[in-house]
């Protein structure tokens, strides 16, 4: 694949995925199993795009004070520990992607039906609620490489448990939380690796698309047609994760 197409190919995921509050770590994923043969060299990117991605996401978000720390810390506390046990795991690269896949199907379906739902009253979720749903898809977030963002915002849309804007802030930094633990976990287990000199171009691309859908999530703009757009994406790579590594089928 051509240089430049794959920086306009990761600046256009991180735009997109940005401007609701994720990463982009599933795409990121997908479009590095076919460009990279190293799998934890695949993992450690991801974890480090999405990194930069919501970096700068969580600081426009703080500067707007859409955060709600007392609501929050359940959620991250609970995460992290979950994310770095997850990351621990060393499933074979089969099991490791039609998990993915799998999670990105039903996170899609989530994302699908919160963009054609109008906003509702939210719902108080208790401490051991936030806490329970904090660890389990930081577990999975760890597990599957990515920040877990695009599994916690659809979960909470469908609780009814706040706002759109407050749930993408919370998402923002549950990944950033989380891939930092993930993270974590990949250099102490030993399974870090990574080629800066073709991570370098990458990383620069995201950030660029990262600021500029940072901007969106936190202007007026209605994202519910991107995030419609983006559940589509999602379907599309979860898929295709899970024909390929399942049946050997490519589409």
């Amino acid at each position: 694949m051509n240089d430049y197409l794959i920086v306009l190919l990761f600046f256009l995921i991180a735009l997109f995925y940005s401007s609701i509050g994720f990463g982009g770590g599933s795409s990121y994923l997908a479009i590095l199993s076919v460009l990279l043969t190293d799998f934890y060299e695949i993992r450690s990117l991801t974890l480090i795009l999405n990194l930069v991605v919501v970096s700068i996401g969580t600081i426009m978000y703080i500067q707007k004070r859409v955060f709600d720390w007392k609501l929050f810390w359940p959620f991250l506390a609970f995460s992290i520990p979950a994310a770095f046990l997850g990351s621990q795991l060393r499933l074979s690269e089969k099991s490791f992607f039609i998990t993915l896949g799998g999670a990105l199907l039903l996170s899609a379906i989530m994302l699908t039906i919160q963009a054609f739902s109008a906003y509702r009253t939210s719902k108080i979720l208790t401490f051991p609620k936030r806490g329970l749903t904090g660890f389990g898809i930081g577990f999975l977030s760890g597990l599957t490489g990515i920040g877990g963002g695009i599994f916690l915002s659809p979960v909470l849309n469908l609780f009814r448990w706040a706002n759109p804007k407050t749930i993408a802030s919370l998402a923002s930094i549950f990944i950033l939380v989380n891939s930092i633990a993930g993270l974590t976990g990949l250099a102490i287990g030993g399974s870090f690796e990574m080629n800066w000199e073709f991570a370098a171009k990458i990383i620069l691309a995201v950030g660029v698309g990262g600021l500029i859908g940072s901007f969106v999530s936190n202007s007026s703009i209605n994202v519910n047609v991107i995030r419609g757009l983006t559940a589509l994406l999602v379907t599309y790579v979860g898929l295709r994760i899970v024909l390929i590594h399942g049946w050997g089928i490519r589409i």
